[in-house]
């Protein structure tokens, strides 16, 4: 082999390296759970019952891992039967998405009994995230 291939292999090898490791970077926080309670935030009308909890998420037709939330959410709404979900068409209420810069599909909000927006997850959540979330809300 000449030096001039070695070369090339050697920097597409590190280039594909690279591109691996920003990628993981990039994504390691789908799906993931996290707290975001802020008291003064405000609220977009998002048809959220009053004095229960609820999972909000946004979604649209043309998202295929939606359709993977609605299922998460629906199998958790139904173990717990006090929360409620709420399903948010980002086409049909863009100004919601905004308020609360939702820059992805799937994004899932968890809102208190109160109204008050206290976890948020990108991607796909698992439901025992979800769960694990809502159960100091129901205490």
């Amino acid at each position: 082999m000449s030096v001039t291939l070695l070369l090339v292999v050697a920097v597409l090898i590190v280039a594909l390296t690279v591109s691996v490791v920003v990628g993981r970077v990039l994504t390691r926080r789908d799906g993931v759970v996290r707290s975001t309670w802020d008291a003064s935030a405000a609220v977009p009308d998002l048809g959220l019952p009053a004095g229960k909890p609820a999972i909000v998420h946004f979604s649209a037709q043309w998202c295929g891992p939606c359709a993977g939330v609605r299922r998460v959410v629906d199998d958790v709404c139904a173990e717990l039967p006090e929360v409620a979900h709420v399903e948010v068409d980002m086409d049909a209420n863009p100004a919601a998405a905004r308020e609360l810069s939702v820059l992805s599909l799937p994004t899932t909000f968890i809102f208190d009994a109160d109204g008050r927006q206290r976890y948020r997850s990108s991607g796909v959540p698992k439901a025992a995230d979800l769960r694990s979330a809502l159960e100091p809300l129901l205490a």
